[in-house]
């Protein structure tokens, strides 16, 4: 009989270890609810607004264009070669845009060759391509930012660029002219080309980061709610066709924050 009463006190004493809060049911009366102590002391150490496991994702950067996305990639390296060498930051990207493809051209795809620069006495990896004759040999690179190097040194180590290094730092438009005039480009349009893409897509603004210079810009429009590709268009004097293949849209949809190039083309371009 001991035996017995000493199992339910034990049984009793480990029942009551847990906190217990009574609740009253629809008919008065009381029951008791077994509350986990422990369970209530982890939620309330747990930060407001914590959930388990995060399942939220970044938003991608949304671009209008190839050409918008390249930029955005690649003008770090091109101000930073700018700092080094001398070499507008805004020519460097316009010519990597032009003779890239915005990144999308075969030797820069394949090779990460964005000048097209040829072998040379190159050591490295070789890649062949027609070009001016039928599979030339190019250089490859490892990494983009080395075609970006090799593209300073091939203008700061060769004589026939030298003069363009006594232009004004941000003379975009006169490196452009002098690229051609110093045999860089047979092109007659070359330096028009180069500077079309950098006044519409504001690459001189990297030169004036370099430099510490502030710029006012106004060739951009941001969508905000009510905006429509009409509306736009005549608030810019642009043509809905023209606005559409300046920004490579496809339909009339747009979205709040986009950003659209409202500057036409030079016909020449």
């Amino acid at each position: 009989m001991k035996k017995i009463i000493t199992i339910l006190c034990l049984t009793l004493l480990i029942v009551s270890c847990g906190s217990s809060k009574k609740v009253t049911t629809k008919k008065g009366k009381q029951r008791t609810v077994k509350v986990d102590r422990k369970k209530k002391e982890k939620e309330k150490e747990k930060p407001v607004g914590v959930v388990e496991e995060d399942v939220r994702k970044e938003t991608p950067e949304v671009y209008a264009n190839k050409t918008e996305e390249y930029i955005a990639v690649f003008s770090d390296i091109a101000k930073d070669e700018m700092i080094k060498y001398r070499v507008p930051a805004s020519i460097t990207l316009a010519q990597g845009i032009l003779e890239s493809g915005s990144g999308q051209g075969r030797l820069s795809v394949e090779a990460n060759n964005h000048f097209g620069i040829k072998c040379h006495n190159w050591e490295g990896a070789k890649i062949y391509h027609d070009d001016d004759a039928s599979q030339e040999c190019f250089r490859k690179y490892k990494n983009a930012k080395y075609s970006f190097r090799d593209h300073s040194l091939f203008l700061a180590e060769r004589k026939r660029y030298s003069k363009l290094f006594d232009l004004e730092k941000d003379d975009y438009q006169g490196w452009a002219k002098g690229l051609r005039a110093a045999g860089y480009a047979t092109d007659r349009k070359y330096p028009n080309k180069l500077i079309s893409l950098i006044e519409r897509y504001q690459l001189y603004r990297f030169d004036a980061d370099v430099l510490g210079k502030e710029i006012t810009t106004n060739d951009k429009h941001s969508v905000i709610k009510g905006d429509t590709l009409y509306s736009i268009s005549k608030r810019y004097n642009i043509s809905v066709t023209e606005l559409k293949e300046l920004n490579s849209l496809e339909d009339n949809n747009l979205f709040i924050g986009q950003i659209l190039f409202v500057k036409p083309i030079p016909k020449d371009y």
